[in-house]
């Protein structure tokens, strides 16, 4: 196969519509065909089920937020609505599903809540079986109280584990048919601002990305009861860089061999070696994301490929990725696209 589809979700406060769909071609090393999937607001965060058959987006709907599901079809891409589950208040910012499809969990930068759903054989959602309020603060402003911003599962997907960037916790969930009760809680230091986490293939290491320290934070993880040990903390952006960088996504490569790591502000992605027996991380390089404020970023399933997302600029960028050095280079930059936060493929 040489062609792919992904799904880029967006902001939708200037031009954006909603969802938005493009094709990597792996043999012509270009992006191309993007074009609108579906019409949702604020569909910031979007994810794809383990067996391509189902998209679900966070969503915006007047006053209401929640999460948006639809079919896909796998010969053209194209996105069909199920239907949302709505609550007032501020849409969440992220979103995951399981490998089976049964449960979906969102994370809500606003309303401090994290919820889950189950899903019906179809892929709907049904309405939440769980919504948790947190609380908590941290010394940064912007830490005023908890800021909920991502909500997934752990590799045995026994727990849901969720990031509170406003207290700097990193809260795991026991989840049960969709109903969550708190296990573990791993605190970072104070200020930090946890936001995003990924799990080594051997389940057994995490990283969890800070946006306000702009730290890569290296943690063991015990599957028996769903608690994380701190083992290791890197710098993500140049010690000499002194503007503001809000740190982003965290990805591993399905090998566990390199981690990568996003930067608004710096407008890089950090590039780390992982040690197989150890979990540490050893940095590599910074590569420029070639545009403004890259939100997210995504190895297409060949993993030879990493697409990012500059929000700000309105465009994204690929690279080619080699295997073996974990390095990037850049092969096409500005392809636009609007407002684009996430992007994942089919």
């Amino acid at each position: 196969m040489t062609k792919y589809f992904g799904y880029v979700g967006t902001y939708t406060k200037q031009e954006s519509k909603g969802v938005y769909q493009f094709t990597l071609d792996t043999e012509k090393k270009q992006l191309s065909d993007v074009k609108l999937a579906a019409e949702l607001g604020n569909p910031t965060y979007v994810t794809v089920s383990d067996d391509k058959k189902y998209l679900y987006a966070v969503a915006k709907d007047g006053e209401n937020g929640g999460v948006t599901a639809f079919s896909i079809n796998e010969k053209t891409g194209e996105l069909t609505k199920l239907n949302s589950q709505m609550a007032a208040g501020s849409p969440p910012c992220h979103v995951s599903v399981d490998h089976q499809t049964n449960t979906v969990a969102t994370a809500n930068y606003h309303t401090t809540k994290i919820a889950t759903y189950l899903t019906n054989e179809d892929g709907s959602l049904n309405p939440a079986s769980s919504v948790i309020e947190h609380e908590g603060t941290g010394p940064h402003e912007r830490q005023e109280k908890p800021h909920l911003h991502f909500a997934g599962f752990t590799p045995d997907e026994k727990h849901v584990v969720a990031i509170d960037l406003g207290s700097d916790r990193v809260i795991s969930y026991a989840v049960d048919e969709g109903k969550l009760e708190e296990t573990q809680v791993f605190k970072t230091k104070a200020g930090a601002g946890p936001r995003h986490i990924t799990f080594h293939p051997n389940k057994k290491f995490a990283y969890v990305m800070t946006e306000l320290s702009s730290e890569v934070i290296m943690l063991q993880y015990h599957e028996e009861d769903g608690s994380f040990t701190e083992k290791q903390s890197v710098p993500a952006i140049p010690e000499d860089f002194n503007e503001t960088n809000d740190a982003s996504a965290i990805h591993i490569s399905s090998d566990g061999q390199f981690v990568y790591a996003g930067n608004r502000g710096h407008n890089s992605i950090a590039v780390y070696k992982v040690d197989q027996d150890t979990g540490r991380l050893t940095f590599i390089e910074w590569t420029s994301t070639e545009g403004n404020w890259p939100r997210d970023f995504v190895l297409d399933p060949t993993e030879d490929f990493l697409i990012a997302t500059n929000q700000k600029s309105n465009t994204m960028t690929l690279f080619g990725r080699d295997k073996s050095t974990g390095k990037l280079s850049l092969l096409q930059s500005d392809v636009p696209v609007p407002e684009p936060v996430c992007v994942k493929f089919l």
